[in-house]
């Protein structure tokens, strides 16, 4: 989704368990786009944006969902560094902690990937949006980091508080993040002001301090994702010693350098971050795009795709 789409529609969506796509490669097609550098406050190109990337320690790349120009430039990003000899460790919003194991299996060629993805839970778009990132890892023997926190935990705090945690036997407690750092903050302000303009299904029929508790309830569910793929790239890269982790997830969870980001810097003291945030355009727009003030904090780099 765009950047300006409603959070209340990512919310419903990750917390339903999708359906595995058929197993086909997307075509590769050339994106029109266009990167912007923050810090230099100028336009500069997609091989030099990569080529400094490719220093880095952690990459996030907040995505748009529902874009094709999208997942054709992360492609393209993990496809730069692979050029450039970067070790990679892939890391993806888009598999679940208990999927790892299938994940891993896959990726050693001891499973089919139909069996990879009859046992993964992959997102609905997966043939089209993810494969190629998980098939250019397994011709490169890249690790993979199935990192979020599987959905049914997230979607039981949500509708109950972090007290469905605590309820759960130790083996599926390990699945979620260890640590729970969720603070009132700036982060929570963006979550809870989308929230507000767009609002969960039936909430018009909650009181002021019934759709105060929800929002809570929803911010917990994305910090918990947010704790637990920032904990899981750590170890990633702490497992490794070396490498660099290339994280995908949705622009929400590392914009601004807020959620995941955050937690992840937390973990990884004195490691370089990079954020990549991609925007996507109307075609129109490429000769034209202009960054606004808000969107020159999202991160180091802005990356115009054309829709």
């Amino acid at each position: 989704m765009n950047a300006a789409a409603p959070l209340a529609i990512a919310l419903l969506t990750a917390l339903q368990i999708p359906q595995a796509a058929p197993p086909a490669a997307a075509p590769a097609a050339y994106v029109p786009q266009r990167v912007y550098d923050t810090s230099r406050q100028t336009f500069s190109d997609f091989e030099a944006m990569v080529a400094d990337l490719a220093k880095a320690d952690v990459i996030f790349v907040g995505e748009q969902h529902d874009d094709p120009g999208t997942h054709r430039l992360e492609a393209a990003i993990l496809d730069g560094l692979r050029r450039r000899g970067v070790p990679v460790i892939l890391s993806l919003e888009m598999f679940e902690r208990d999927a790892q194991a299938s994940v891993s299996a896959y990726l050693a060629g001891t499973t089919t990937e139909e069996e990879f993805l009859k046992t993964s839970r992959p997102w609905p778009r997966y043939a089209t949006d993810y494969r190629a990132l998980v098939e250019m890892a397994k011709a490169e023997r890249w690790p993979v980091i199935a990192s979020n926190v599987p959905r049914r935990y997230a979607s039981d705090v949500a509708k109950t508080g972090r007290a469905a945690l605590a309820a759960l036997p130790a083996a599926d407690r390990a699945l979620a993040a260890t640590d729970l750092v969720c603070p009132k903050d700036a982060y929570f302000e963006r979550f809870a002001d989308s929230m507000a303009k767009h609002p969960m299904p039936g909430s018009e029929k909650l009181s002021a301090e019934d759709k105060r508790a929800q929002t809570d309830r929803y911010y917990d569910s994305q910090c918990l994702k947010d704790e637990t793929m920032a904990e899981a790239i750590a170890r990633g890269l702490g497992e490794t010693g070396r490498g660099t982790v290339v994280h995908f997830n949705g622009a929400f969870h590392s914009d601004f350098g807020q959620g995941t980001a955050e937690r992840a810097r937390r973990r990884l003291d004195g490691r370089r971050i990079a954020i990549v945030s991609i925007l996507p355009i109307a075609g129109t727009e490429i000769d034209t795009v202009s960054p606004s003030a808000e969107d020159l904090r999202r991160g180091d780099y802005l990356l115009y795709a054309v829709k």
